[in-house]
């Protein structure tokens, strides 16, 4: 097959592992910087080229699309999509999957476990708010952050309402601002599973360093091999399948009264590789060879 990965960098391990397994298999495969795609947007005729080629000629495509660049990364998938190409991940799924809000309220409908949440504009009500979530303290957050980023632990009812004021002060582009429950007996750990194809290919357990109450790597965060139990794994997929993704980083806490799902990531990164020793990137090429040739599904989670 000839296989395109929209990634804006080729030294990226996540991408690099990718190439040399299809590479390995006999596939052709070209790393496309998807920030330099271009569409061509006419009636009845979508292209997308890169370096002058057109990318219809690919019988998959498989985004890695960064957080910071889902807009125009969405675009171009969604044209590649118009031309009928195969791509792994819908422009639906990752622009749904990377609004922390939206992705929530998905999440709550088909009855996944969250933590409680609480989105406001108005720091008058933070008595209520808080109320509701049980008291301080409490986690605020941008609804679209990444890597940890917007991300901030409320200690007192005070701090609870400065933060807020100064997020609606300097949230110029009008990003919701969720407010959620700390869960302390999970404190500073996560858990993070690959979900490959409807089934848990690898899972890792993340915790923080220094009493950082993140726990992402990227924050310095360490990690380990974890075993899930039937409740968390069922749990996981029925998030990636809530979210219309059939490869997704699934983030998890364990709580006192069970699994809470904190996040859903459409381009999870590779290096729960070298922790759990599992082949992720060949589950991943697994999954193209098995449904590439098939009519794409038809996204049926509906927001």
């Amino acid at each position: 097959m000839k296989i395109a990965i929209l990634s804006n960098g080729d030294a990226n391990y996540s991408t690099k592992r990718l190439k040399e397994v299809a590479l390995e298999r006999g596939h052709e495969v070209k790393i496309v910087k998807y920030k330099n795609c271009y569409a061509s947007i006419e009636q009845n005729n979508p292209s997308v080229s890169y370096q002058g080629e057109d990318l219809a000629r690919y019988d998959a495509v498989i985004p890695r699309i960064a957080s910071y660049m889902t807009r125009y990364g969405t675009a171009i998938v969604r044209q590649l999509e118009m031309q009928g190409v195969y791509t792994v991940s819908s422009s639906i799924a990752i622009t749904r999957s990377r609004d922390k809000l939206r992705s929530l309220q998905l999440l709550a409908k088909y009855g996944v476990g969250i933590p409680k949440t609480v989105v406001s504009r108005n720091s008058a009500d933070i008595d209520d708010l808080l109320e509701k979530l049980g008291g301080t303290p409490v986690i605020i957050k941008l609804a679209r952050g990444t890597h940890g980023n917007g991300v901030v632990l409320a200690e007192t009812k005070k701090a609870a309402k400065s933060v807020l004021q100064a997020f609606y002060l300097t949230n110029e582009d009008g990003t919701n601002i969720l407010v959620q429950e700390y869960i302390k007996e999970s404190a500073g750990t996560d858990i993070r599973a690959l979900v490959v194809g409807g089934r848990v290919v690898a899972s890792m357990q993340r915790q923080s360093l220094n009493d950082d109450f993140r726990s992402n790597l990227h924050k310095g965060g360490t990690g380990t091999k974890v075993k899930l139990t039937d409740e968390e794994r069922k749990m996981c997929i029925k998030a990636a399948k809530a979210m219309g993704l059939a490869i997704a980083g699934v983030d998890f806490m364990r709580s006192e009264r069970g699994p809470l799902i904190l996040e859903v990531n459409a381009s999870p990164g590779f290096g729960i590789e070298k922790i759990t020793g599992r082949d992720v990137a060949g589950r991943i090429i697994d999954y193209v060879e098995q449904n590439a040739k098939r009519k794409p599904k038809k996204d049926k989670v509906g927001a």
